[in-house]
């Protein structure tokens, strides 16, 4: 019986193959950071399952290079996925992203304040519509790229803050 070693929350878990693997659910953008992602935690011995959204409003030609979501980023999360040997889905986010990020950015451009979309995006559609998908498909875990670093406030307590 061959064992998978992994680190949680500082502690060594092994358990054996043949036992239910923990599912994470790995948002992957076609990036290298999301791509290394989904290869390392492979590699620990995690279910790993490649999901990538589908945010743009119409299915055109011209959307094939749209930029971080466009259609040849699902080609290289499709391509990275095929090559790890993972499931990968494309999952269907245009609603949530039209209502929590163009909306918004449409009403605060429209009453002179400056939208942040990108803020929009992460929080309501990167973490919550993705999170609820994962859930809906029995992930114990959601991993996406984030920079960040870590401070403390006056109390000494570690905090992370969006860089």
């Amino acid at each position: 019986m061959s064992m998978i070693m992994t680190i949680k929350k500082g502690l060594v878990v092994v358990m054996a193959k043949e036992e239910m693997r923990p599912k994470v659910v790995v948002g992957m953008s076609g990036g290298v950071d999301s791509s290394v992602a989904a290869y390392l935690l492979k590699e620990q011995g995690y279910e790993v399952i490649g999901m990538t959204m589908q945010i743009w409003q119409k299915d055109t030609e011209e959307d094939k290079d749209g930029g971080c979501c466009g259609l040849s980023a699902v080609d290289d999360a499709r391509r990275v996925c095929q090559k790890l040997d993972i499931p990968h889905y494309v999952i269907n986010f245009r609603d949530d992203f039209k209502k929590h990020v163009i909306d918004y950015f449409l009403e605060e451009y429209q009453n002179a304040r400056t939208p942040n979309p990108c803020i929009a995006c992460n929080r309501y559609v990167k973490w919550e519509s993705m999170l609820t998908k994962a859930l809906q498909i029995g992930a114990d875990y959601i991993a996406r790229k984030i920079h960040a670093k870590r401070v403390k406030d006056s109390s000494k307590r570690p905090d992370l803050c969006p860089i």
